[in-house]
């Protein structure tokens, strides 16, 4: 073994080998340790939260609302049904409602009683808020219960309307073959 090899070995074993295994093991550990972090689809501003940050109540709520809100944009936003909402669907009035309730006012609500939270975590849940009978918390249940009865709303109504489409088809062909 002639001498560069062998300082290249060494370089190699005492270097390379800890240092790599010494980032390894960091990265290991980073990944173990990290906070779990929320996930919604349809409500991509809320995915920096960590999970534990949030009652279980309210991420109820949410992943609830963010289920329906992914179905009512595909409803409202996929005008070709091609299943991509994108530059050739036509978008009307209630997609941008919904749209704007997803990735504006409920990721704001949540950031305001995150914020109370940051405060006083104790008083969040305990304190009511001035001119008003609600804790911290019981706003923002209000605030995602509201936007649940809406969302259910606009559901009820996307069926029964595709209900009538349906309907109307079978009365034309019924008239039509009837005869």
């Amino acid at each position: 073994m002639t001498t560069t090899t062998a300082l290249f070995m060494m370089i190699i074993l005492y270097g390379v080998l800890p240092a790599t295994g010494i980032y390894l093991g960091y990265l290991g550990i980073k990944k173990l340790t990290q906070p779990k972090m929320l996930e919604y689809k349809a409500m991509p501003k809320l995915g920096y939260l960590p999970e534990k940050s949030l009652p279980v109540e309210i991420k109820q709520k949410l992943a609830i609302i963010n289920q329906k809100g992914e179905k009512l944009m595909l409803l409202y936003g996929d005008s070709n049904n091609d299943g991509v909402i994108d530059d050739k669907d036509v978008v009307n009035e209630s997609y941008i409602m919904i749209q704007n309730l997803m990735d504006k006012h409920i990721p704001q609500a949540v950031a305001d009683y995150r914020r109370l939270q940051d405060l006083d975590s104790d008083a969040v849940d305990s304190t009511t808020i001035k001119n008003s009978n609600l804790t911290g918390r019981q706003a923002l249940i209000d605030v995602l219960n509201t936007v649940d009865t809406q969302f259910n709303e606009l559901l009820d109504a996307a069926y029964h309307q595709d209900g009538q489409k349906l309907l109307a088809t079978q009365r034309y062909l019924q008239q039509r073959f009837d005869q």
